[in-house]
């Protein structure tokens, strides 16, 4: 059953990161990106595989899973980001900037669980936008 719960979760998260995507037009900021990408690390299906998460500490079995799944679904969303944002990851350092964004939306949905973090969050967003346009080599 959690073998499956896990299955579900990531590819529920990843339906939902390609159906967002596609709503994004060829215009797109990368303000708008970065919501979007947010948004998969703040909602209710990463919230549920954090729950995993935490219960993967104390199992080996499930750990092993959840490894496997997340690796997966971390090589998916990766691909996805670098599409969105239009860029060559071989070029300079955009392989780290795009893995320092992941990593960084990750937090902010580890920061969302505790409560509505949404203001701050934003504040982060814009000001990573701004990093992002000034450091991505297109």
């Amino acid at each position: 059953l959690v073998t499956a719960a896990v299955k579900h979760l990531a590819s529920k998260r990843h339906e939902d990161l390609m159906n967002d995507a596609q709503q994004l037009g060829p215009d797109r900021r990368t303000r708008e990106v970065l919501e979007l990408l947010t948004d998969q690390f703040v909602g209710q299906v990463f919230q549920a595989a954090l729950e995993l998460w935490v219960a993967a500490r104390s199992d080996t079995a499930l750990r092993e899973q959840m490894i496997d799944f997340e690796r997966e679904l971390g090589r998916e969303t990766h691909a996805t980001a670098v599409r969105l944002l239009g860029i060559d990851e071989s070029l300079g350092r955009n392989r780290q900037l795009v893995q320092i964004t992941l990593d960084l939306m990750r937090g902010l949905g580890l920061a969302q669980s505790l409560n509505d973090d949404s203001a701050r969050r934003s504040i982060i967003l814009d000001t990573w936008a701004i990093t992002l346009d000034k450091e991505l080599e297109h």
